[in-house]
């Protein structure tokens, strides 16, 4: 399926008394991963929100391998599990400049429309610009 694969470095602020990053934070750098997956087909959480459609996580299942450290460049890959219906699913990989395997996640979140607050299918204009890559 459709990846991406975004870096960054751990700031101070994301770790804890260990320089560990805390458990906490993964979840953001998986958002951070879906949002740059997304940017990188033309599509954007704020264009989405701005015609009506929100994206809210529904499930993030998180296994911690081996742990981030500050100052650590880590390089996320974010993949598209499946075709996506009224819900899309994610796959991620978290590693570190060495390419240690420091964890695995998966998510789910569900297409909502904000005027009604109820699940709707994917936007066939978003759903094309899927295709494009996955077909």
């Amino acid at each position: 399926m459709l990846s991406n694969i975004i870096k960054f470095r751990v700031r101070y602020g994301e770790t804890d008394q260990m320089s560990f990053v805390y458990h906490g934070n993964y979840a953001q750098y998986f958002e951070l991963g879906r949002t740059e997956w997304l940017r990188e087909l033309g599509i954007t959480y704020k264009n989405m929100e701005e015609s009506g459609i929100m994206l809210p996580v529904i499930s993030l299942n998180t296994n911690f391998l081996n742990p981030a450290k500050y100052d650590d460049l880590l390089s996320l890959k974010t993949t598209l599990i499946k075709k996506p219906t009224a819900k899309i699913d994610f796959e991620y990989e978290l590693r570190n400049e060495k390419g240690d395997l420091l964890t695995t996640a998966n998510s789910t979140l569900v297409f909502v429309n904000m005027k009604t607050n109820r699940p709707m299918r994917i936007p066939p204009a978003i759903l094309e610009k899927i295709e494009k890559f996955i077909l």
